[in-house]
This record gives structure tokens, C-alpha cells and sequence, in this order.
């Protein structure tokens, strides 16, 4: 099954940046991988205007029949289980795949929102989008091994 991380921007924090590239290696481990990033929208635009610019870029990366998972801290908490679960279940009913969608600092576009199938909230905590963006890639990774018995979930 294929698992597409969507996101706005590139991170740009060097740290944040090799622990994002490490975990998004271990994931092809476990699924097809493939990080897609989009272009944010210009500093100078609103932030309605921005947040529709860049979902419409998200949306047109999902390919056909692909669950589409958005990152919203209005969404519902998952445990890493409970991801492994979605995850497995998804690839049990032959599904092609699934797009996580993340949005960059100005939040995601009520269109990506209304497409989106599950609303996920990472925390209740409001985290930079780089940070989220580790999160998410740890938690991926962390389903992958929960799913095939690796010792790292603990």
C-alpha cells in the first residue's frame, strides 16, 4: 500500500530536517512512501485566499482512490495503535493508498477539509508545522513496525 505525506513548504530547520528525511527512510521499511510538497502561498496573500491556494495544490497531488487523511487539531486523537489499525485495515480492503494532508503555518482550506475522509489531530497541543511534520513521519513509522511485530513500539 502506498502512504503519500502532503505538506506545504519545505521544513527549513536543519535539525528538524535530518530527523524528518531519517524517519521517512525507516518508512519504506514498511510502506511505498512518498513526501510531496507543495508550494506555500506568498506572505502578502490573506490567509483564506492562502489556505484554498495551497489546498487546491494538496488536492491535485492525491491520486485516484486514495483514502485522504487531514491533519486538523479539530479532528479526532488517534493512538499509534489506532493509526496502525486504520493503516492495516486500508491494506486488508485493498485500498491503493492513503494522502496525509499537512498544512503549512496558515492552516489547510475548508475544500481539503470537506474532501478530506478522517480528520486526524495529532494533539491538542498547537505544534510549528515542521514539528507536526516529524510527528506525523514517527508516528508512520511506528504503525509500520507495530503492524509487522518489529521491537520498536513499545
Amino acid at each position: 500500500m502506498r502512504v503519500l505525506l502532503l505538506a506545504v513548504g519545505r521544513p527549513r530547520d536543519r535539525a528538524l530536517v535530518a530527523a524528518i528525511r531519517a524517519y521517512e527512510a525507516r518508512i519504506t521499511h514498511h510502506f511505498r512512501f512518498q513526501a510531496v510538497e507543495v508550494r506555500d502561498a506568498a506572505a502578502t496573500v490573506p490567509d483564506e485566499r492562502a489556505r484554498e491556494e495551497e489546498a487546491a495544490a494538496l488536492l491535485h497531488a492525491i491520486p485516484e482512490g486514495f483514502q485522504m487523511v487531514a491533519l486538523d487539531p479539530r479532528g479526532v486523537a488517534w493512538s499509534s495503535e489506532e493509526l496502525a489499525e486504520f493503516l492495516g485495515d486500508l491494506a486488508l480492503h485493498g485500498h491503493p493508498g492513503v494522502a496525509f494532508a499537512l498544512g503549512g503555518p496558515r492552516g489547510l482550506g475548508e475544500s481539503l477539509l470537506r474532501r478530506a475522509d478522517r480528520r486526524w489531530a495529532l494533539s491538542r497541543l498547537t505544534l510549528p508545522h515542521e514539528l507536526a511534520r516529524l510527528v506525523l513521519v514517527e508516528q508512520l513509522y511506528r504503525a509500520g513496525t507495530i503492524l509487522r511485530g518489529v521491537p520498536y513500539h513499545r
